[in-house]
């Protein structure tokens, strides 16, 4: 009888789980890197989006970010993301950066800071699963 009242407790959460993404991060990240850093950094993170060439500077390979560093830096790339790190592509320090733009997109919704930093993460997880990438 006790296990059959455990299995009544367990089961909502076992059912719940069978439906959970079990990468959740990276298709919300992939949906965000679509939409705002495709156009200059390619839909394949390889810098050969359709505004790159109008960019002062050529943009980077986003597949090769762990090569170059030696390993993907996430506290360095959300901080590149998120505007706490100045990228010179990315324009003067006045220019909105993503972060910021993430946060004014939340406005007016309950934890507008740590929606905007959810979103920078979500970015962060999708670069790391493309590193590397054919």
């Amino acid at each position: 009888m006790r296990s059959g009242r455990a299995w009544l407790l367990l089961a909502p959460a076992c059912a719940l789980a069978a439906c959970v993404d079990a990468e959740p991060r990276d298709v919300a990240g992939g949906d965000l890197y679509l939409r705002h850093c495709a156009s200059c950094h390619g839909v394949d993170g390889r810098g050969g989006g359709p505004v790159a060439g109008s960019l002062k500077r050529p943009t980077s390979d986003l597949t090769t970010i762990a090569a170059r560093a030696g390993g993907f830096d996430e506290v360095a790339v959300m901080s590149a993301i998120d505007g706490r790190r100045v990228v010179a592509e990315h324009g003067p320090r006045d220019m909105p950066v993503w972060g910021v733009v993430f946060e004014q997109q939340q406005a007016g919704q309950p934890f507008q800071v740590y929606a905007g930093l959810q979103q920078s993460r979500a970015l962060t997880d999708y670069l790391r699963s493309i590193q590397g990438k054919p």
